[in-house]
């Protein structure tokens, strides 16, 4: 395997630690070859706590030592986090941004058009390792840096690179879709507190369920109507439930979920 570069990240929060876990966890990069940095105290220290690594307060640090650059901080932060360094970046930096709506040609801009970007959307469930992510890269970007994002994305869950234009999509799904699925198992909850369990083991019973149910789909590779039918006997108990759902709109509901958080995400993109 090739050895990774030397890894920063410009933004410390919670998505950046635990990004960084997994590479460390992956055996992909040791904390000495990680740096990040964050104007908040808090943050960096936090980050530096935590993985015992380098912290600094300095963007420009940042550069001086890593080739991989992480940009993990709010969309709208980019200028005035880019603007002290446009001009450190050059041809051996790669710069991976997980900010929603930013687009390719923006990055490439921010970076003053030195640096090789990508584009990723990750999900908070990279927090547990079990992250769902898409990625595109820049026009600069090469293979092996292609197969490099890979590497580092597996490390935290799952990754696919899809062209630029549906990275919105992914965020409509797999970004946004862990919000879907909290709410989904609140309501399993609900629903079992109002047959009478216990709110703890309804809680836990709903979210093994659907963390079992998920790993049906992808270690089965079968379609997930097939397993739903599956479950459905003739004239059973769940199809009875399977017609309220239907009865009321869940599909269609989640449908139009994926469709309005990616039709916002292109929004972003253009404010």
């Amino acid at each position: 395997m090739t050895e990774t570069p030397p890894i920063g990240f410009i933004g410390a929060g919670r998505m950046a630690t635990a990004m960084a876990r997994g590479f460390i966890n992956a055996g992909l990069v040791s904390p000495d070859n990680l740096i990040a940095s964050d104007p908040v105290p808090a943050g960096r220290d936090a980050f530096g706590q935590a993985l015992g690594c380098e912290t600094t307060s300095s963007n420009a640090d940042v550069l001086a030592k890593a080739k991989v650059i992480f940009l993990a901080f709010k969309p709208h932060q980019l200028g005035e986090a880019m603007d002290t360094v446009r001009g450190q970046f050059d041809e051996s930096h790669l710069v991976i941004s997980i900010l929603a709506g930013v687009k390719l040609a923006r990055l490439d801009e921010a970076c003053g058009g030195q640096a090789r970007v990508v584009r990723v959307m990750p999900n908070t469930p990279a927090l547990v390792g079990e992250g769902a992510c898409g990625y595109a890269l820049g026009q600069a970007a090469t293979v092996d840096d292609g197969e490099l994002v890979k590497r580092l994305l597996s490390a935290v869950g799952v990754a696919h690179e899809v062209k630029e234009s549906l990275i919105d999509a992914v965020t409509g799904l797999s970004g946004s879709g862990p919000a879907y699925g909290y709410t989904i198992i609140e309501a399993l909850s609900d629903g079992g507190v109002a047959a009478g369990l216990p709110r703890d083991i309804a809680t836990k019973l709903a979210a093994q369920t659907m963390l079992g149910a998920a790993k049906m789909v992808l270690e089965t590779g079968q379609h997930p109507g097939e397993l739903k039918d599956m479950v459905c006997s003739p004239g059973g108990t769940t199809i009875e439930g399977v017609h309220e759902l239907e009865e009321g709109g869940v599909r269609s509901a989640l449908i139009n979920a994926v469709r309005a958080a990616t039709e916002r995400a292109v929004e972003l993109g253009q404010e």
